[in-house]
């Protein structure tokens, strides 16, 4: 058990060096949660602890990767489940603009979406999210234009600037949209769609479509860990998937 907690340990931190070199900032989008958890491991592994603490601590971690797997195998298994038809709309889920700059994860959702529209030119796409802190204009304004830009004509974007949350998201979509009669995509990158298609069919969408975008690889496992966590607080309020 004392390799497994050091190995684990090491493992972690050379996955944090490696998100502070990749991004050049030591606390970038929840990387420091990898320097935290593998400082503890190395605690463990070094610790001079009795034999019946590893017990205890093997039945925990036993416990801790069985509850992680079965979160992370929905989540892996709702990137997979791509719309192949025509939708009445797609909503393009809001994510962080810095300034007034598409972020890389947004930027993907959008291109993804610039697809979808060049092969239905009958959909409709919203663009969700309003304004945070460090934007200088609110997601859906920047979304907007970057769809515009790409050849995306004006009158099939609607806007939703108001919401701050996936939920919101998808609850004041429902103003521009008959969610209970029209298809809808969901567009967001590929660790976000199960969530996102949970929150959807508690806001009461019947005919939702998955439209999984990328993701940076390199970032890709952090994002699994800390959807993780947002799912397991959705479960936990009562969402069921």
């Amino acid at each position: 058990m004392k390799y497994y907690f050091l190995i684990t340990g090491i493992l972690c931190v050379i996955y944090y060096l490696i998100l502070v070199w990749y991004s050049r900032k030591l606390r970038s989008t929840f990387a420091v949660f990898w320097l935290m958890t593998g400082g503890v491991h190395l605690i463990l592994g070094c610790a001079p602890l009795h034999a019946y603490m590893y017990t205890i601590l093997s039945a925990v971690c036993l416990a801790a990767w069985i509850s992680i797997l079965s979160v992370e195998l929905r989540i892996i298994r709702a990137m997979f489940g791509r719309c192949d038809c025509a939708v009445d709309w797609i909503i393009v889920l809001g994510a962080q603009v810095k300034g007034t700059k598409i972020t890389d994860s947004l930027r993907r959702r959008l291109d993804t979406a610039v697809a979808y529209l060049r092969r239905y030119p009958r959909t409709r796409v919203i663009v969700s999210g309003g304004q945070g802190p460090g934007e200088d204009i609110s997601e859906a304004d920047a979304m907007a234009g970057y769809l515009e830009e790409k050849g995306i004509a004006a009158g099939r974007i609607f806007r939703e600037d108001a919401s701050t949350s996936t939920r919101e998201n998808l609850r004041f979509c429902r103003r521009i949209l008959d969610a209970h009669n029209d298809r809808v995509g969901i567009v967001t990158n590929g660790f976000h769609i199960y969530r996102a298609s949970v929150t959807a069919a508690q806001e009461g969408y019947r005919y939702l479509y998955k439209i999984p975008a990328s993701s940076n690889p390199v970032f890709q496992m952090n994002y699994l860990a800390r959807e993780f966590f947002a799912v397991a607080v959705m479960w936990l309020r009562g969402a069921k998937g």
